[in-house]
């Protein structure tokens, strides 16, 4: 002899209620899985180290003493996009004119 399909449903809800689960008697997907974990954000953000003093901190910390300090790595930077520049390999210039009709897309 079976059970019948509403008492094993009432049964599922009392234990769901008991165990403080998500009543789902059609098993539709939910995402109640994903959303009782554990936030990630707190571990991954204390996994990196905190950002140290960089350049730009240090010369709006010191600028009233007048100190020349060159950015190495900006320089290196730019002496890179002057030798591309040279070999012709480097970005476009950008237009300073407004569209012309002609370069308006149909």
């Amino acid at each position: 002899m079976s059970v019948p399909r509403a008492r094993i449903l009432d049964l599922m809800k009392a234990q769901c209620q008991l165990f403080s689960t998500t009543f789902n008697p059609d098993g539709i997907r939910t995402g109640n899985k994903i959303l009782r974990e554990r936030l990630k954000g707190p571990s991954v953000v204390s996994y990196y180290p905190r950002k140290m003093f960089t350049y730009r901190d240090f010369m709006t910390e010191f600028k009233n003493l007048d100190l020349f300090v060159e950015n190495e790595e900006e320089a290196d930077r730019l002496e890179h996009l002057a030798g591309v520049k040279a070999r012709g390999k480097g970005a476009p210039k950008k237009k300073n004119a407004p569209p012309s009709p002609h370069d308006k897309k149909r």
